[in-house]
């Protein structure tokens, strides 16, 4: 199923995934999803696929300086139940954010059943951008969020 993903740089400091969850549970949203990154390494892929595209590689004092100030935050991607109401929220608290589509899959929690899907992926040759997810104990599903390449061929599979 195709849903809505929203990224943000968070302030990577004690206290501040507390502030925008409660926010987002204030507000009634629940967070069905969620990963957490350094973003240096988010800065770093930039660079390398602007160096690719634009022909050049930013200096190296330019990289070194934006890693360095990117380790003071995270980026965030989350799945949310209300996707408005969160951005509204979002939006109004100033977070800096962006929104894309990925497929989000109820998986049982059985030995084989990921590699079944993540598979199938391949063999309709699609690229998985990234993937997270969760892990339940017993019968319970798990959720996993799929980030690829091609998205409308993803959803019509799955």
């Amino acid at each position: 199923m195709i849903r809505i993903e929203i990224s943000l740089f968070l302030k990577n400091a004690p206290g501040e995934l507390g502030t925008l969850t409660s926010l987002l549970g204030d507000g009634g949203v629940n967070v069905d999803a969620i990963t957490i990154q350094d973003a240096s390494s988010y800065v770093q892929n930039l660079f390398e696929a602007r160096g690719k595209s634009l022909k050049r590689i930013a200096s190296s004092a330019n990289y070194s300086s934006m890693r360095r100030d990117s380790a003071d935050f995270a980026l965030i991607r989350i799945v949310v139940n209300k996707p408005d109401a969160a951005l509204e929220i979002l939006k109004e608290h100033d977070y800096i954010l962006d929104t894309k589509e990925v497929i989000v899959i109820d998986v049982e929690n059985i030995p084989g059943k990921l590699a079944e899907i993540t598979k199938r992926f391949g063999e309709e040759g699609i690229n998985i951008n990234y993937v997270y997810g969760s892990v339940s104990p017993g019968d319970a599903k798990c959720l996993f969020v799929f980030s690829p390449e091609d998205l409308e061929l993803a959803a019509r599979i799955f």
